[in-house]
């Protein structure tokens, strides 16, 4: 049946395994056939491994200070990230960092502009001829303007002149 509108919290239910009930094998955590097979395999890795990791912690502990309880208790979490340093020598300078599509777009879109602007300036866009054309038809229309005013004003100097006399 349903519980209603509210359930209760789990986190009360929950019951986790300690690293020792996992290697003795009496955690609820996996199948009790993989535990003795599991506990053998851990075994041997940790022989392997264990003169590996001597040089890999005494370098890692070296340069990282633990916070707060994990000096005290030693956990072993699979998601935690290292950091990994690299050192100047074992950088490679030809390789280069390839930029996301975002990034790529943008350098793309900014360049087009800028080849763009180059054009606008040389004359040599669709829009840059149309305005050089308005701008030449406007010139036009202005010098025949001025030239109106210089023979108006001649006539009107011309009529003085003639009054006058």
């Amino acid at each position: 049946m349903g519980r209603g509108k509210f359930k209760g919290k789990p986190t009360g239910q929950r019951r986790f395994s300690s690293a020792a009930d996992i290697l003795a094998g009496t955690s609820a955590a996996r199948p009790r056939s993989f535990k003795q097979k599991e506990a053998e395999y851990e075994e041997d890795v940790e022989n392997e491994s264990e003169e590996e990791s001597e040089e890999e912690e005494s370098e890692d502990e070296a340069d990282v200070k633990k916070k707060g309880t994990e000096a005290v208790i030693e956990v072993d979490n699979p998601n935690r990230v290292r950091p990994k340093t690299l050192k100047a020598r074992d950088l490679d300078a030809s390789k280069t960092t390839e930029l996301s599509r975002r990034e790529r777009e943008e350098l793309e879109k900014q360049r087009a502009h800028e080849r763009y602007m180059r054009l606008q300036e040389q004359g040599k866009t669709d829009q840059a001829r149309k305005d050089l054309d308005r701008l030449a038809l406007i010139r036009q229309q202005r010098e025949e303007a001025a030239k109106k005013r210089e023979e108006e004003k001649a006539a009107r100097d011309a009529k003085k002149v003639e009054g006058r006399k």
